[in-house]
């Protein structure tokens, strides 16, 4: 499928990995010119080496100013914004009774606010252009809580339930608003859970019975970014073979 994407500016936050690493390869791919952020100099630039057209930029977007620091940067270096990718690592595994405030607050500036800040710094070029997309990378556990991550929980919930409204305030301008829902992907957070020897029955309760891939994930954020797509917006799609219980 053609997904008309050459030539578009992309920015892609977290790349330096994983399923950052895999939007960024597959807009790329696509004809794309990427701007992939990461907080560490020598990872992203080994990691837009091996990306056709990338520029590579650091950033940490665990901070409001840091998050719209980077788009701002990022606009700069590609002469605008077509398509925004919002991703960041995770905060710490913690219960509910593990977490005190300050790590909530932490949480939210990582996985809510970075998200909000990075949107709102990108819509208005997308809505003057009259094209624009957003796709943001949450997480499977908010619509299923998960009871380890609670600050991830209430993070990614909170910026889901933003881009939901948003997508509303801006579709007709021409710019759609989505994000991608991960299970178990193949990636440092899968490590970071089950240590680096990630034991072979630890996909046993996906129904696929294996982890995601990285690069598979990109490619249907990439279709979220086609002109295919124009007509979705507001959806929180799982991407997660099968795992999520609910119906909806």
């Amino acid at each position: 499928m053609e997904l008309s994407l050459q030539g578009k500016r992309a920015i892609v936050a977290g790349a330096s990995a994983g399923l950052g690493l895999g939007c960024a390869k597959a807009l790329a791919a696509e004809g794309a010119i990427v701007a992939m952020g990461s907080r560490t100099k020598g990872r992203i630039e080994a990691a837009a080496a091996d990306v056709p057209n990338a520029i590579p930029i650091v950033a940490d977007v665990s901070t409001s100013d840091g998050a719209t620091d980077f788009v701002g940067e990022s606009m700069k270096e590609l002469g605008g914004v077509d398509i925004l990718v919002t991703n960041a690592g995770g905060p710490p595994i913690a219960g509910w009774n593990d977490a005190d405030l300050p790590m909530y607050e932490d949480a939210l500036d990582l996985n809510l606010m970075s998200v909000i800040a990075m949107s709102l710094a990108a819509i208005p070029t997308m809505q003057e252009q009259k094209w624009g997309r957003i796709v943001a990378i949450t997480s499977i556990s908010v619509r299923e809580p998960l009871p380890n991550i609670i600050l991830s929980n209430t993070a990614r919930a909170g910026a889901t339930a933003f881009l939901k409204t948003l997508a509303t305030g801006v579709a007709a301008d021409g710019v759609t608003v989505n994000s991608l829902q991960p299970g178990l992907h193949l990636t440092d957070r899968v490590k970071a859970i089950y240590g680096d020897d990630v034991p072979p029955d630890a996909a046993a309760g996906i129904p696929t019975k294996t982890f995601g891939d990285p690069d598979d994930f990109g490619q249907v954020a990439a279709f979220l970014c086609s002109d295919a797509a124009k007509f979705i917006t507001g959806a929180a799609i799982p991407i997660d073979g099968g795992a999520a219980g609910g119906l909806q």
